[in-house]
Parts: C-alpha cells; structure tokens; sequence
C-alpha cells in the first residue's frame, strides 16, 4: 500500500468513526454507509491484481465522505444546506443532490478506467457513450433499490429516501448522476487520462 493510498484509508476511517457517532437514524446509517464500506473491502481484496489511479482513489474517497456525511445526518437533514436555503432561494435542503451528482462522477471515474485499462474499449466516443450508459444504470438500479427499501422499512422510508415531499425525486436523482457523469468526462477526462498514463 502507497503512502498516498494509507492517507486515504485513514482519513476514510476517520471520517466513519465521526459518522457512525450519534447519527440521526441508525438505520438510515447503516444503509447509507454500506456501499463505502463494501467498496473499501473490494478494493483492499483486489488491489494486489488492479490498482486505481491515484485519481480515481481519490474521486472515491471524496464519494465514500459525501454518502458518510449523508448517512449521519440524513441527506435532508444536512446543516451547511439548510442554511442555504434561505440565501439560495430553494424549498428544501438539497445536499442529496450532491450524493447523486457524485454517484455519477465517481462511477464515471472507475468505468472508464475498468473499460481503457482492460482493453474493453479502446475508441474514445464509444468509452465516453459506455461510461455515461454505465453510471445511470447503476443510477437505476439505486432508485430500485431506495424502492424496495420504502415498501420492506415504512418507518425509515422518509429518511432514506429523502424526497421531502418533491414529487419529481427520482428524475431529478438520475439527472443529476448524468450531469456528474458528463461533468467528468468533459472536464477531467484529460486529468483522469494522465494519472492513468503513469500506471499503465
């Protein structure tokens, strides 16, 4: 393991410790927390035969503290954007936004990566076009699962789903996964190519 890598399991690990204190609903942590602990556990499995680009780590980690700070306050309850509502003009604290805009951007990072270092794709519009196909499936598969979870949990529904009453939710989650995705392949997709280049 890197220098760089054993920051970040730290810092991850430090950042699930404060979330995992006191957090507004236990389950809704639970839930919210599990696909970053599950991603550290594949990519410490895996590591020794696939390592990530430093900037994809990165990109993950910043996902993993987005879903931690979520998941210890609830995504409608996030403080930093229930002050922006006010100055911001919005009906509701949209800090979920945020989670499905990186739900793009980070899956974005480690598709494109999988499908060039692998040799899966090697034409640039078809890797752009697979990646972006990519990030809204697993989108959809989120708002399946977020379903499912509502119709099993009735009592932990409004917490994890987060909806606050917008009857649009679920579009406007997947549009923001698209926005994040694009958003990545546009404005770093050179960025991502040259930290690939170094460990290719």
């Amino acid at each position: 393991m890197t220098k760089s890598n054993a920051l970040m399991l730290l810092i991850f690990s430090l950042v699930l410790l404060w979330s995992g204190i006191h957090p507004h609903d236990g389950f809704t942590w639970a839930l919210e927390v599990a696909p970053a602990i599950l991603g550290v556990l594949v990519l410490l499995a895996t590591g020794r035969r696939f390592r990530f680009s430093s900037f994809a780590y990165w990109v993950m980690l910043l996902h993993a503290v987005v879903l931690m700070v979520g998941g210890h306050y609830t995504y409608a309850e996030v403080p930093l954007f229930d002050w922006l509502r006010e100055p911001m003009g919005w009906s509701r604290n949209n800090y979920d936004k945020v989670g499905h805009f990186m739900q793009g951007f980070a899956p974005a990072v480690v598709t494109r990566e999988l499908l060039w270092r692998l040799d899966v794709v090697r034409k640039r519009g078809w890797l752009a076009f697979l990646t972006v196909c990519v990030c809204m499936a697993i989108s959809a598969v989120y708002e399946l699962i977020e379903w499912l979870v509502a119709v099993l949990s009735r009592q932990a529904a409004d917490a994890f789903l987060g909806t606050q009453g917008y009857v649009w939710d679920t579009q406007s989650d997947m549009l923001w996964c698209l926005i994040g995705a694009i958003s990545m392949l546009l404005l770093f997709g050179r960025l991502h190519q040259r930290a690939m280049a170094k460990i290719a």
